[in-house]
């Protein structure tokens, strides 16, 4: 296989599991500012959006001042965590097993989500693995999902085009913006979306695990061959 495929994968949800930290740390916006909280599931469901957009979606009727006020509440409490007892944001099963499997095949990888780029580079600094993307594309760069600008930005950087590029996610968000990109998505079903959502915003398949990623991969490249043949 040509090294001229680009894999792009989300990060919270699907790199790492990042909900335990975000939710504590919205709690703790909301409650410096007498806002009402909110439902752990409602937070796992803007996982993914940029920070702001997320708030405004759980809380429509806040005013913009105070949406901003949650947000730097939100970031002082991520940076208190972050220096004090580490950010709780383990990695999903089998994810380095599969990144060395994909970069043999001859994938290039990149990342594409809602965190900021310092936020990014420390998470995977964290695990070891920020040497292995090629591209990373955050919501302080580029417009959030799910605006295609993120994966337009990282298939300019790579050299690569639509038809040679899949995302990875697992959320609606990440579904929506790879069909807004003219890419195809790749849902997990270890996320905040479920399986059935994924599917319903144009998944081209949802795995269970990352051991079935390389033969889902595998078989896209041989469907699009045969089409084009």
């Amino acid at each position: 296989m040509k090294r001229v495929k680009l894999a792009v994968f989300d990060c919270d949800g699907t790199l790492v599991d990042s909900q335990y930290s975000i939710v504590t740390c919205m709690n703790h916006a909301f409650d410096t500012h007498n806002v009402p909280r909110v439902s752990e599931e409602d937070i796992r469901r803007v996982i993914g959006l940029p920070l702001l957009t997320a708030i405004t979606t759980l809380t429509p009727d806040t005013p913009g001042k105070l949406i901003e006020d949650i947000k730097c509440a939100f970031g002082d409490m991520w940076n208190h965590i972050r220096e004090t007892e580490g950010i709780n944001e383990p990695l999903f099963p089998g994810l380095p097993l599969i990144l060395n499997q994909l970069e043999e095949d001859g994938w290039l990888l990149g990342i594409a989500t809602g965190k900021s780029l310092n936020g990014l580079r420390v998470t995977l600094e964290k695990h070891n693995i920020l040497e292995r993307f090629v591209t990373l594309q955050t919501s302080d760069r580029a417009r959030g999902k799910p605006n295609p600008e993120m994966l337009e930005r990282a298939m300019r950087e790579v050299g690569v085009n639509s038809t040679e590029t899949i995302m990875i996610g697992d959320t609606t968000f990440d579904m929506e913006m790879a069909r807004n990109a003219d890419v195809t998505p790749v849902g997990v079903s270890w996320g905040y979306h479920n399986s059935q959502e994924l599917r319903e915003s144009g998944a081209y398949t949802v795995i269970d695990s990352y051991s079935e990623l390389p033969d889902v991969l595998t078989e896209w490249i041989l469907s699009r061959s045969t089409n084009i043949g």
